[in-house]
């Protein structure tokens, strides 16, 4: 008897238009050097490796051995959490919401806002995103068979008059603008009267918002992240994701909220009524004691990457590479010297550095053609820990000719040229 056929599993045509998973490669080397024994100093995600506040932690052991709270939940979240995230932003952002019908709970912000492109894209739908692209800001518009067009994000203004420029051209015009400040990977900042041209552009013509403040609890020397719902009319057209992720060193938590707009977020709890069964109650009630009771831990973590911050850009400049320092985020994009740039792409260059120096970055190029000529390095590491990576990086690549020599310290960051990525996936 012959064998029969192999079955041939036919996956969604959405799949297959996924990009294989570049940083893969460097992941799967790193975890070889690890196994084998080297010390490898991982920079590439932005996975925080300090822990949550002990109240926090407290709560979390506390709520859990109560028998009922283990049970499904509604996947909008517990109302008392609701409240506390718009008590938050009345606190940070002068910002008034109805925790009714203005507040959802999301799996995370980069779960909230992939269901959310489900919620309000469809074929035919474009959505314009920032360049370079945090992966999910492109596959969750692809992945709801949306079209994405990138602009560059670099230079403020020029990214609004390029949002008005493709509004006036295209047929139909987009649906959604994404917006993402703090940026990742870039780290590029706005001020508020930034969000104001936004929605004057959105009432002009007649796109949504999503904006992703994912950093908007990390800032440097006084710069508060601003937030797009404190622009005067953008409740009624946007919604605002946030995570306690970063500031609150919850990354594995999934604790993300959606705000804004009761329409559009009455569409994502529709999708989500069909996705999940909610938060871990006990979780959630963590959440709340997080919220209510450690602003200052908080304010004391974005201290905390400020000063490593300082400690990475400045060993950078040491070594002659030309630094934009960030005034917020969890991030440094750091411009390869040119003598390396001529012999090979942000790719190799980051395999290079882990093969040769074991230090992980991520390459710019993972993020679109505009990220091409970049490296980004997160702050995750301590002080220390990045003060060894300087070390290694500069016994990898040497110093450059005019090492030692201080740029002065610049907002904003050169432009690259105009690009439509499509970028490699990311978990950071």
């Amino acid at each position: 008897m012959t064998d029969p056929q192999p079955f041939k599993i036919e996956v969604a045509s959405r799949v297959e238009r996924l990009p294989s998973y570049l940083f893969g490669r460097i992941n799967a080397l790193m975890y070889q050097k690890r196994r084998a024994g080297s010390d490898v100093i991982d920079m590439g995600m932005g996975n925080p490796s300090d822990p949550p506040a002990d109240e926090v932690i407290d709560k979390l052991v506390e709520a859990a051995r109560d028998p009922d709270n283990h049970g499904y939940i509604q996947s909008i979240g517990i109302l008392n959490l609701r409240r506390e995230v718009a008590s938050k932003y009345v606190r940070r952002h002068g910002v008034r919401l109805d925790p009714e019908s203005q507040v959802v709970v999301c799996l995370g912000s980069k779960e909230g806002f992939s269901h959310m492109c489900l919620a309000l894209m469809g074929p035919g739908d474009t959505a314009i995103v920032p360049s370079p692209s945090y992966p999910a800001h492109v596959y969750g518009v692809a992945l709801a068979s949306g079209n994405v067009i990138a602009l560059e994000v670099a230079d403020s203004e020029k990214f609004l008059s390029n949002i008005a420029y493709v509004c006036q051209h295209l047929y139909p015009k987009p649906k959604l603008v994404v917006l993402n400040y703090p940026h990742n990977p870039s780290a590029v900042t706005v001020d508020p009267e930034f969000f104001v041209e936004v929605v004057k552009l959105a009432r002009r013509y007649g796109f949504m918002v999503l904006s992703d403040l994912a950093y908007g609890d990390i800032g440097f020397e006084g710069y508060q992240p601003p937030s797009f719902l404190s622009a005067p009319g953008a409740l009624d057209l946007g919604v605002e994701f946030t995570t306690m992720s970063k500031g609150y060193n919850m990354a594995g938590w999934r604790v993300g909220f959606a705000c804004g707009n009761a329409e559009m977020l009455k569409a994502l709890s529709t999708v989500k009524a069909y996705y999940d069964y909610g938060m871990f109650l006990p979780i959630q009630v963590a959440a709340i004691v997080a919220l209510r009771h450690t602003d200052a831990a908080v304010e004391a973590q974005s201290q905390i990457y400020e000063g490593r911050r300082n400690v990475l850009c400045d060993g950078l400049k040491r070594l002659g590479w030309d630094i934009t320092v960030p005034r917020a985020g969890m991030f440094v994009w750091a411009k390869i010297p040119p003598r390396w740039t001529r012999q090979m792409d942000s790719v190799q260059l980051a395999m290079k550095l882990l093969e040769e120096g074991d230090v992980v970055v991520s390459p710019g190029g993972g993020f679109g053609a505009a990220g091409e000529g970049y490296l980004r390095m997160s702050l995750v590491e301590n002080e220390n820990r990045l003060r060894q990576a300087l070390r290694q990086i500069g016994r990898c690549l040497g110093p450059e000719p005019n090492a030692g020599v201080q740029p002065p310290r610049m907002e904003g960051m050169p432009s690259p040229p105009v690009e439509s990525p499509i970028p490699q996936n990311d978990p950071g």
